[in-house]
């Protein structure tokens, strides 16, 4: 199943028990709450952890996905009535609304051509108000990221909250220049046995740079980690963007 850990309700459980709270999140409306932001997009948002916060804090948030069991789960959690859910995709985001969009938990890197990645970029520009602030993360590719997606890296026991274990791992399925292919296998206490796929494109930091301008934004930070670490000086791993809309040009 493709991206099966917000399409499929069991392995969205498995999923919201294995991302809890984390620095990332701590990091984002540490973010968010440096300039006014009262409308924010929360693109890509799964079930939902960071887009309730980002309500509880005071904003009008709206929050998009294109998987339906993974709003179910978002739309059940304390707090949820505070945020606007939408699923649905890039091209379904209306334009000039935000003052701040975040595409968190690394879903710039599913993005895998270059031109679903323009046309992801260029319409959330358009979603943006000009100076409005674009927030998104990706992993960097200089640390060859998809070494540790081996199933003895990544075998674990996954507690559910009925007490049954979900026993998890991972492998590499492929590796084509720069986007890597993984399967991820999940074996529940039932017997039942789910695989999820998806395919990961990673970017460095100019091809960042780059389709960012391109799309209308001027690149305001890029940091390599959560305690804000210039690229390849964190363990983090990350390549973290903040990036501003430029005035539109005027035909």
């Amino acid at each position: 199943m493709w991206h099966g850990e917000y399409r499929h309700p069991r392995l969205v459980e498995v999923y919201d028990i294995e991302h809890l709270w984390g620095w990332e999140d701590d990091f984002f409306m540490r973010v968010l709450a440096e300039r006014t932001a009262p409308r924010v997009l929360d693109m890509g948002c799964g079930t939902g952890r960071l887009a309730i916060a980002m309500a509880g804090a005071g904003h009008e948030v709206t929050a998009v996905d294109p998987a339906g069991a993974a709003l179910d789960a978002a739309r059940r959690k304390e707090g949820a009535a505070g945020v606007r859910w939408l699923q649905g995709s890039f091209e379904d985001l209306p334009g000039g609304t935000f003052d701040a969009a975040f595409m968190t938990g690394h879903v710039a890197e599913h993005i895998v051509t270059d031109e679903d990645w323009s046309g992801a970029l260029h319409r959330m520009r358009g979603a943006l108000v000009t100076d409005g602030r674009l927030v998104l993360d990706s992993r960097d590719p200089a640390g060859l990221p998809w070494r540790g997606w081996a199933p003895d890296d990544t075998r674990r026991d996954i507690v559910l909250a009925d007490g049954s274990v979900v026993e998890a791992w991972s492998e590499v399925a492929s590796t084509e220049k720069d986007v890597v292919s993984v399967v991820h296998h999940y074996r529940f206490d039932d017997g039942l046995e789910l695989t999820s796929s998806a395919a990961h494109r990673f970017r460095d930091e100019v091809q960042l740079r780059d389709s960012l301008r391109v799309a209308g934004f001027r690149v305001d930070q890029i940091y390599g980690g959560w305690g804000r670490e210039p690229p390849g000086l964190s363990g983090d791993g990350e390549l973290i963007v903040i990036a501003i809309a430029e005035p539109r040009m005027l035909p």
